[in-house]
């Protein structure tokens, strides 16, 4: 827990930065990134999955069928399923604070929805995508676990963020802001729950031989 405090004003700053470049990138990335049947396409559906929370419980059950008995296996595939489920809740959370409503495909702008009309409703609110905090929450799991094949969880959630924007179904800051909180949120709940024994699936294999 201790490197993530040292870390947290870095990380703040480059999600700040991040955040402060998406949004200034908006009404370009509204405009260009689209492909309204993304969704219908079989590469759209793959990356589009990963910000489907039930498949992140299947690939924790799956990773711990396969680790069973080896130390720290109960641990990790624990930590696949909740990183991605806490991170998912607190995109809700976020929405129901924030307010602001998914892109109208016809024109552009930032519309925001009063507090007093459906308060605890997250429907038509994009901020963060909920789909992509969940693609990059696990992502950065795996990517902790499995850090040489890091590329492939990354390149996955990303396709998952990219979805995201060519379908209108959120503005890039609205995804860029879901791949931060994401990442940082499976950072905070390695730092704490992880140990020696769960450091790394690679760790763990080698210990073994």
């Amino acid at each position: 827990m201790t490197s993530v405090r040292r870390a947290w004003p870095r990380y703040l700053v480059l999600g700040l930065l991040a955040l402060l470049v998406a949004h200034l990138l908006d009404p370009m990335a509204w405009r260009l990134l689209r492909l309204p049947r993304v969704n219908e396409t079989d590469w759209g559906r793959l990356f589009r999955s990963m910000g489907y929370l039930p498949l992140w419980g299947f690939l924790a059950l799956g990773l711990w069928l396969h680790e069973k008995g080896r130390s720290g296996a109960g641990r990790r595939a624990g930590l696949l399923v909740l990183s991605p489920m806490l991170a998912g809740a607190f995109a809700e959370l976020c929405k129901m604070v924030v307010r602001r409503l998914r892109p109208d495909p016809e024109l552009f702008g930032y519309v925001f929805r009063p507090f007093a009309e459906a308060p605890l409703s997250t429907r038509g609110l994009g901020m963060p995508s909920s789909h992509t905090i969940v693609a990059f929450a696990g992502a950065a799991l795996l990517a902790r676990m499995y850090p040489s094949s890091r590329w492939v969880w990354y390149t996955l959630a990303v396709g998952c963020g990219a979805t995201r924007i060519l379908s209108s179904g959120h503005f890039l800051s609205d995804v860029v802001a879901g791949a931060f909180l994401g990442i940082v949120a499976t950072a905070l709940l390695w730092s704490r729950y992880s140990d020696p024994s769960v450091a790394t699936c690679a760790e763990s294999l080698s210990d073994r031989r």
